[in-house]
C-alpha cells in the first residue's frame, strides 16, 4: 500500500515560493513550513528568479505572486510549463511541476491568462493557513485548486475566437469523450462513475487515456482545452455535432 502524502514516510511536498514582498514571503514559508508532509525548499522575488530555481531545483509546487517587477508570475508560468521544459523535466526523470498564482483579486484576468500557460489555478492572498495547505495537496495530486464554476466563469471570456477542433480530440473514443465532458464540467471520478455506470478505476483510466491522447498534463488542462475549443457546450462536446 502507497503512503498518504501525510504520513511520515512519504516525501514531503517541495514548494518553491515566489514574492516581491520579503514580509509576504516569509509569512507564508512559516506556514508551509508548519504543515505536515511539506516543505519550503526555496524562494524568489521575481519571475527571473522562480523559473532558474525551478529549473535548478525542481520543485513539486510553486506559489507564484501575479505582480513582480522584472518577470511577473503571467510569464514565469508560461517558461515553466512550456512544452520544451515539461519535457525536459520528463526525460530527467523529474516530477511535473504545479503552479498557482497568488493574487489580491477574485476572477483576476491575469490569473485566467497563467492558467491558459498552464497554471493549475489561483489563490486570493488573503487565504487561510488550511485553505493554502488544501490547495497545495490538491494541485500535487493534478487536480485545480478552485471551484469548477470558478474555473470556467475565469475563462469564459478568453476565447473568443474558438480553435478548430483538433484531431486527437475527434480520435477518442465515444466513451472518452463522455469522460471528457463531464471533467471539463468540474465532475469529480466518483460523480463521473455514477454518470456512465462504470467503477471509479475504469474512470481514471478513461482519463489517463484522453491526458495522454491529447498530450495534457491534468484535469485542469482539460478545462482549458475545453474552453478554447468550444467543446464545453455546442459542438463536440460529449460527442459529434
Amino acid at each position: 500500500m502507497s503512503d498518504s502524502p501525510g504520513s511520515p514516510s512519504a516525501a514531503p511536498i517541495r514548494v518553491l515560493l515566489v514574492d516581491d514582498q520579503d514580509l509576504f514571503r516569509e509569512g507564508v514559508r512559516v506556514i508551509v513550513d508548519a504543515q505536515e508532509g511539506m516543505e519550503v525548499v526555496g524562494t524568489a522575488g521575481d519571475g527571473v528568479q522562480a523559473v532558474r530555481l525551478v529549473d535548478e531545483i525542481s520543485p513539486d509546487v510553486v506559489l507564484m505572486d501575479i505582480r513582480m517587477p522584472e518577470m511577473d508570475g503571467v510569464e514565469a508560468t508560461r517558461q515553466i510549463c512550456s512544452p520544451d521544459r515539461v519535457a525536459r523535466r520528463h526525460d530527467q526523470g523529474r516530477p511535473p511541476v504545479r503552479v498557482v498564482v497568488l493574487t489580491t483579486f477574485n476572477l483576476d484576468d491575469r490569473a485566467a491568462t497563467a492558467i491558459q500557460h498552464g497554471a493549475s489555478g489561483f489563490l486570493l492572498k488573503d487565504t487561510t493557513p488550511l485553505m493554502l495547505r488544501d490547495a497545495i495537496r490538491t494541485v500535487h495530486a493534478g487536480n485545480a485548486v478552485l471551484a469548477p464554476q470558478d474555473l470556467t466563469s475565469l475563462l469564459a471570456g478568453h476565447f473568443r475566437a474558438p480553435l478548430p477542433t483538433p484531431a486527437a480530440y475527434v480520435g477518442l473514443t465515444d466513451k472518452e469523450r463522455e469522460v471528457f465532458a463531464a471533467v471539463a464540467r468540474g465532475l469529480s471520478n466518483s460523480e463521473i462513475a455514477s454518470t456512465i455506470f462504470a467503477s471509479e478505476s475504469t474512470v481514471k483510466t478513461h482519463v489517463g487515456s484522453i491526458l495522454r491522447k491529447l498530450d495534457l498534463r491534468d484535469r485542469v488542462q482539460i478545462v482549458v482545452y475545453a474552453h478554447e475549443h468550444a467543446l464545453i457546450s455546442g459542438r463536440g462536446a460529449g460527442g459529434t455535432s
